[in-house]
């Protein structure tokens, strides 16, 4: 009894003490608190509109794996409660109707198609296909859905394509065999199967394949984040393809139709030659909207919202006055108004525009603003995010553009985490044009101490940084250890108009190399607290191309951070999946333009390497395939310069996995920080 007493007293002790000292004092972010933290995505709201759906994606380290669940919000009471769980990805919510949502799920093994009530109870499969599931639609009556799934084309039925995969699982041969490109995409090399869509009745029998024969939806790249739409009256179903014989070597999806009781599909852009995709029906059925480019051949064209009337055929550019390039679209319920989002200055505002008449204005301009839907008339709900916090669900207001905050998924974190603050800057850069950039201040910043910097290199080339929560290139988490971080935004960014969009090709190591060099100048002046010799730099993609180019243009940093960089022009076009990227790029094939592709190589230059560089690259990476990574390794090894080549057999052209990621973050601030001088 009185061990008893004394435990209750110190516990009273401890809890007193605790008191005192009031809350836990915020600390810098970590790569566990990036890789937990939840994410939102794939944003769905009801016909009604009184409901709306989206997914919540955590990374569970232990398990080494990201798992999701559905989330349900109701408009009405402005309140979101979880309606799946497990420990396996739910994802892709489509409402069958106000009362019940389907989503696909892996919880059986490969993605599915399963259905829940939302007033509660346990998930149900809607069916069981022998086939891959990428994709899926329910029809407007709740009846039916339009499944995209990898099939054998040769194949008429689900039982004829479960006996070939069967067959080709248990094969000891593994060997493949081509006879035209394309062989590889992204992280996966191609075979036999194809992407179709396939119509299904949820009462049963034998699914209708609407795309027979040798064709691939959604198309093999370029694609959008929705490349299936079924018509107001559940007749007609809209689909993106790219039916040139060679679609590895050209950017010509175009948007086809075709009836869900079968027939021919009808290509109702064929006029155009370069990129069409995301097709979306007119709630009165009226429109089919859709995303089109201009210039063939070019993947980073200015995406034009477009319109065409079924009952004519016309094709009006909605936002061809713009300059301005569309992401995601929605109709409104009237089909009167359509919102979206686009790129401005490392922003992601959200417009409306009217239709027909074209007639637009900027709703939200702050932040990154994602998936755009509306719901009970001309409100609108998104998912909203910023350089200091993840996605939150938000909503304008019923009479202006006032945001309300609905979800709090990011508040109890972020109340422990101490951020670092963001600035943005603008400087001259490259052929006197004005470059605008962010910058990060470490936590616990003081304006009289000296911090060395780092600079972020962005990818695409016609990528840009932005006033968002990366889930891999984070800005706060490269700033937590100290550095001054700078995202410069240089030619061939985009959210700055088209033309400068357009500078970098076939120009790669010009005024983007300027750009950066002019960008240390400007800040080391006009920031006292950064040490103008202490400076590192790093990047992914082009981003780590442009570090190769550094690495061997200039002896200005203290060392180098290259993931997946491009490295040797004429080696890479002989290994990635798409061919159209370095043709237009590099201004035609290494045969014809051999002179562009060494001169934009940073192996015609490696004999000036010195500076200490970490090389990451992952096996599956088949965009800039791994070889690219290590003909830079040996060329830094074999000169002597300090190097270290991290190297990820299960990874792609990105890291993914929980653990993986803790490593690569580890690593990588290991190698800056050791460089910087830091503890």
């Amino acid at each position: 009894m009185r061990l008893a007493i004394i435990g209750v007293f110190f516990v009273l002790m401890l809890v007193s003490a605790m008191a005192q000292a009031g809350p836990a004092k915020p600390r810098p972010i970590t790569a566990d608190d990036l890789v937990t933290m939840p994410r939102l995505s794939g944003l769905e709201v009801a016909p009604s509109g009184r409901v709306g759906a989206f997914v919540v994606s955590r990374g569970d380290i232990g398990a080494n794996k990201n798992v999701s669940a559905i989330w349900i919000v109701d408009f009405a009471d402005k309140k979101v409660r979880q309606i799946t769980s497990g420990s396996n990805r739910d994802y892709a919510p489509r409402f069958l109707s106000d009362e019940r949502l389907a989503f696909l799920s892996t919880r059986s093994g490969a993605p599915q198609v399963w259905a829940i009530e939302l007033a509660g109870g346990e998930a149900k499969k809607l069916m069981d296909l022998p086939v891959e599931i990428e994709n899926f639609l329910p029809s407007p009556d709740g009846k039916s859905l339009a499944v995209v799934a990898r099939v054998y084309p040769d194949c008429k039925t689900m039982a004829c394509n479960k006996e070939r995969a069967e067959k080709k699982e248990g094969d000891k041969v593994k060997a493949r065999r081509y006879a035209k490109l394309p062989v590889r995409l992204w992280d996966r090399w191609l075979n036999e199967t194809r992407g179709h869509v396939l119509w299904v009745s949820l009462e049963g029998g034998e699914p209708r394949d609407l795309t027979p024969g040798d064709i691939n939806t959604p198309p093999l790249d370029l694609g959008g984040d929705m490349d299936l739409s079924i018509s107001p009256d559940g007749k007609e179903v809209a689909l993106v393809a790219n039916a040139t014989a060679n679609p590895e070597w050209n950017t010509n999806n175009d948007v086809f139709v075709v009836p869900t009781s079968g027939g021919a599909p009808k290509n109702i852009t064929v006029a155009n030659q370069a990129c069409d995709a995301e097709p979306e029906y007119s709630p009165d059925g009226r429109y089919i909207a859709y995303l089109a480019m201009a210039r063939p051949g070019f993947e980073a064209d200015r995406r034009v919202l477009t319109l065409y009337e079924r009952a004519t055929g016309k094709v009006k550019p909605l936002t061809g006055k713009l300059d301005l390039t569309v992401s995601q679209f929605s109709f409104r319920g009237d089909s009167r108004e359509i919102v979206f989002n686009t790129y401005e200055r490392g922003q992601k505002p959200v417009y409306r525009i009217s239709v027909p008449s074209g007639i637009a204005s900027r709703m939200v301009g702050e932040r990154t603003n994602l998936v755009p839907r509306y719901f009970q008339g001309s409100r609108i709900a998104m998912l909203q995010q910023s350089a200091s916090s993840a996605e939150e669900l938000v909503v304008t207001s019923e009479t202006s553009a006032n945001i309300e905050r609905i979800s709090s998924f990011q508040q109890g974190i972020l109340a422990n985490l101490a951020l670092g603050a963001v600035e943005e800057f603008e400087f001259e850069g490259g052929g006197r044009d004005k470059v605008h950039g962010f910058m990060i201040k470490p936590p616990g910043f003081v304006s009289t101490k000296k911090y060395p910097l780092l600079m972020l290199i962005h990818g695409g080339p016609q990528g840009a940084f932005g006033n968002d929560f990366h889930p891999r290139w984070n800005l706060q988490m490269f700033a937590a250890t100290g550095f001054v971080v700078a995202a410069i935004n240089f030619h061939g960014s985009v959210g700055y108009g088209q033309d400068f969009c357009d500078s970098v090709s076939g120009d790669w190591g010009g005024k983007p190399y300027e750009d950066i060099m002019k960008g240390v100048d400007y800040l080391v002046s006009k920031n006292s607290f950064i040490n103008g010799k202490n400076v590192s730099a790093a990047g992914a993609s082009y981003g780590g191309f442009m570090i190769n180019w550094l690495l061997t243009h200039t002896d200005r940093f203290r060392s180098f951070v290259s993931h997946s960089g491009v490295y040797d022009q004429i080696s890479m076009y002989g290994a990635t999946e798409e061919l159209w990227f370095p043709e237009w790029e590099q201004k035609g094939t290494p045969w014809t333009n051999e002179k562009m592709y060494r001169e934009n190589s940073p192996s015609t230059f490696a004999k000036k390497m010195k500076t200490p560089t970490l090389v990451v690259t992952g096996e599956h990476d088949y965009r800039v395939p791994y070889t690219q990574s290590l003909q830079l390794f040996t060329a830094l090894q074999r000169q002597g310069v300090e190097s270290e080549l991290l190297f990820f057999p299960d990874e792609t052209h990105f890291v993914r996995k929980p653990q993986n990621a803790r490593l690569w973050w580890t690593t990588v601030m290991g190698w800056l920080g050791r460089h910087a001088g830091m503890k």
